[in-house]
């Protein structure tokens, strides 16, 4: 059976249909819900957009995302500046800081490794994370990359680049299952995670 949508909303449900967890149907219903919406709140998302595009940038020292550079975090001055907590994606960032369990610096890869997909280490901030541990050497790496295969090839490849340069290198305890990511962890097992954490050996 054919089905005839308009023009400009048939595009509106295409481009909805892109986003990460929209299906055909959830773009559709988000699409007749816009359409619906007041004019002024259609704006003010459409503004939102653009807004995030222009002003959002990644921070120099943690790579992070923000609209100030340095980000607020690496500008706290009462941060444990001799631990950096290295994650894949600022998601994961949000996810410790919610737990309340760490107090250190970070760093977002921006990804992992996924050589199956042509993702090496020159496609992630692996650089930017040496660069900033051979100027400032702090006294703990803590590896929070998710416990999947990229996430723990990623963390091994770190551990050995990291432990060459003779740093304490330490691994989230998983009370986390395989496969999990960590945006979607409770809070209780992100603390249990960071207090467990491993040294990473050689």
């Amino acid at each position: 059976m054919t089905t005839f949508t308009a023009g400009p909303l048939a595009r509106l449900i295409r481009e909805l249909e892109k986003l990460p967890g929209i299906g055909p149907k959830s773009a559709q219903r988000l699409a007749y819900f816009l359409l619906r919406a007041p004019q002024e709140q259609v704006r003010e998302l459409s503004q939102a957009l653009l807004e995030v595009k222009q002003r959002i940038i990644t921070c120099s020292a943690c790579q992070d995302l923000t609209d100030q550079d340095p980000c607020a975090i690496c500008r706290d001055e009462s941060r444990d500046r001799g631990t950096i907590c290295v994650v894949e994606e600022p998601l994961d960032r949000l996810a410790l800081e919610r737990s309340g369990s760490y107090r250190g610096l970070y760093h977002v890869l921006h990804g992992a490794l996924t050589p199956m997909e042509g993702i090496g280490p020159e496609d992630i901030k692996v650089q930017e994370l040496l660069d900033r541990v051979k100027a400032s050497p702090p006294g703990e790496v803590i590896l929070a990359t998710n416990p999947n295969l990229e996430g723990e090839a990623t963390a091994m490849y770190l551990g050995r680049l990291l432990l060459s340069l003779g740093l304490r290198v330490t691994r989230l305890a998983y009370g986390l299952p395989m496969g999990a990511d960590l945006e979607y962890a409770d809070d209780l097992t992100l603390a249990l995670a960071l207090e467990g954490r491993r040294e990473v050996q050689g």
